[in-house]
């Protein structure tokens, strides 16, 4: 039988954290903030991989093809540098590009860093999935899927996850809402 809700697909791609020269950060700071985030019941298979192509499309293949995740947020490996291959394994396994998420994800880190226009995160659309590439830093995790807020919490500027529920209805992976606490899911009201 299968399990109730969403199977998200967790990616942290990194040479040294895969080899151990140092702790990986990006699984923990997605899983909290998923965990805090969506209100509906969701399973996740993680993986830890170096900035291997070939790597990394096997590896998002499998999740969403053998593994059944319906979104998969990759992080880590989308600069310019030239071992930086995670939006190329990305849109190798696409079947359709979804670029407004890159967008919006460097307007977030253009309001702390100049360097944010370096960055070539991605989303792709894979049979019924939604691929995300995430930046590396647990912060910038946070503000880009959540978005920026004021001090008494009111958005000033959308993080991409408020779309993420809306884009899997539409390529009919499994229902998934949010804390609104958190992160609102944006639906368009029914006519």
């Amino acid at each position: 039988m299968p399990e109730a809700g969403l199977k998200i697909g967790l990616v942290s791609i990194s040479d040294r954290a895969s080899s151990g020269v140092y702790e990986d950060k990006g699984l923990p700071a997605l899983l909290g903030w998923l965990t805090s985030a969506i209100s509906t019941p969701f399973s996740t298979v993680s993986r830890l991989i170096p900035d291997e192509q070939a790597l990394i499309e096997t590896t998002l293949k499998a999740l969403v093809d053998d593994e059944g995740c319906g979104l998969v947020l990759t992080t880590g490996g989308t600069g310019p540098a030239p071992r930086d291959v995670t939006p190329d394994a990305t849109r190798a396994v696409a079947d359709r590009e979804v670029p407004g998420f890159g967008e919006q994800m460097r307007q977030i880190s253009l309001r702390f860093v100049p360097t944010a226009i370096l960055s070539r995160q991605t989303a792709v659309i894979r049979k019924q999935a939604l691929i995300l590439n995430l930046p590396g830093q647990p912060k910038a995790i946070k503000e880009t899927l959540e978005g920026l807020k004021d001090a008494e919490g009111k958005v000033q500027v959308p993080g991409i996850f408020a779309a993420v529920p809306y884009c899997l209805d539409l390529v009919g992976a499994a229902y998934l809402d949010t804390n609104e606490a958190v992160v609102k899911a944006f639906r368009p009201k029914s006519k």
